[in-house]
């Protein structure tokens, strides 16, 4: 297990790459992890939402997670998604995930229910006093139906040390820039993610630590760019590029779930992946195969990036 702690910067949600009959394509996660890896990322997260979890047995679950950790090797700190909307399932699987490696996992809230507040605090107070290992929040109000408030997350946090930082999958800035003022004021290590692609440079600026984008699994030079340029007070140099990033989450409306779009782009960029996912997720068609294509090398043909 690597030894870094505290997460930050660029963490790809990495896509989990599978055969047609839905099984774990090794061969396939093997070239994606090295892509990444090689193109210096800060840390790789798996079973988020491009990830496919919600469309998984919790036996392929474990094999994803498993086999993740082993292949990284510790060049990477590795999260994993463990989020249910079965607190013991979540519990168990984010245990799996410890036992395995993971350096540290990701729970997004119960879907389906919307939760009274004193049930979904102690939802996550079940989890991290049984899970002894850093936890981030995973706040996805569009997809959960429920909003984790900056004040809920200060109240957890305060609570229990282990929960160490969100993701912020969330439209609007100003809900991340309260989440920064509101947590990081108190608790200065507490780590805050952006989740939108196109909220990066925001989080940063607001005093956040990075971000967990989806287009990071097949662009992600102009996400470490963004980040890197920033880091360093090259801020010119950091709105360029987040410029030039600008139009890769319109990619996101070609379909729903996105995890075939992201799939396509991977295949785009030259990278050797199944396209195949689990349903209820579909193939692209066509049309919308070369809209990708045209998306993604107007941009990158822009930023300089050889496909």
């Amino acid at each position: 297990m690597s030894t870094i702690t505290k997460f930050h910067g660029i963490i790809p949600p990495v896509s989990t790459i599978l055969h047609k009959d839905g099984c774990l394509d090794e061969k396939g996660m093997e070239n994606l992890i090295d892509f990444l890896i090689d193109s210096k990322v800060d840390g790789l997260f798996f079973l988020g939402s491009g990830g496919e979890f919600s469309q998984m047995s919790v036996e392929l679950r474990k094999e994803v997670a498993e086999f993740a950790i082993q292949y990284v090797n510790g060049r990477l700190p590795v999260l994993i998604g463990t989020g249910s909307t079965s607190t013991k399932e979540a519990i168990l699987l984010s245990l799996h995930a410890k036992e395995a490696g993971a350096d540290g996992v990701v729970i997004i809230n119960p879907y389906y229910w919307v939760l009274s507040d004193e049930n979904l605090f102690q939802h996550y107070a079940d989890i991290a006093e049984n899970v002894k290992m850093p936890i981030l929040l995973y706040n996805f109000p569009a997809l959960t139906g429920q909003d984790l408030s900056p004040e809920f997350v200060l109240k957890l946090a305060r609570v229990y040390p282990n929960i160490v930082g969100i993701k912020e999958t969330v439209e609007s800035v100003a809900h991340t820039r309260e989440m920064i003022l509101t947590v990081k004021s108190e608790i200065n290590d507490f780590a805050v993610f952006s989740g939108f692609d196109d909220h990066l440079l925001n989080t940063l600026s607001l005093g956040g630590d990075g971000s967990i984008p989806a287009t990071a699994n097949f662009a992600p030079e102009l996400s470490t760019g963004i980040y890197q340029a920033f880091k360093q007070g090259n801020y010119g140099q950091a709105i360029e590029l987040h410029r030039k990033l600008a139009p890769l989450p319109t990619l996101y409306k070609l379909d729903s779930p996105f995890v075939s779009v992201v799939k396509e782009a991977l295949c785009q960029r030259g990278i050797e992946v199944s396209k195949d996912v689990l349903a209820p997720a579909r193939p692209l068609n066509d049309e919308k195969k070369a809209q990708v294509k045209k998306i993604i090398n107007q941009v990158l043909d822009k930023s300089g990036v050889s496909l």
